[in-house]
């Protein structure tokens, strides 16, 4: 599983009929800033997953992909690489709060 903050949705009219209704956001990776520990750095690349638990914009999520992804509810028989499985609270690295949801 990887932490990743909500940057966007993508809006896709024509899709595959097993993914209708399913909403897709655009993940931004957060890595762990090597030089600083106690904070996030963004990642390089992005990532197009389906939402599943009713995250939004700007949210910190909690995601996986591959196989793992189909293994949240619903997502079993569905083509999808990568999925939100939770939405973040907070985090905590070495004793030092990193991140806090409003």
């Amino acid at each position: 599983m990887f932490l990743a903050e909500v940057i966007g949705h993508v809006v896709a009219t024509k899709k595959d009929d097993s993914m209708r209704g399913k909403k897709l956001f655009l993940l931004r990776p957060q890595l762990i800033d090597e030089n600083n520990p106690a904070a996030f750095r963004n990642g390089v690349n992005t990532i197009v997953a389906v939402d599943n638990v009713g995250a939004g914009e700007g949210d910190l999520v909690m995601f996986c992909q591959g196989s793992s992804a189909r293994q949240a509810a619903g997502l079993k028989m569905l083509p999808v690489d990568a999925a939100i499985v939770a939405i973040i609270d907070s985090v905590d690295v070495l004793g030092n709060k990193v991140y806090k949801s409003n």
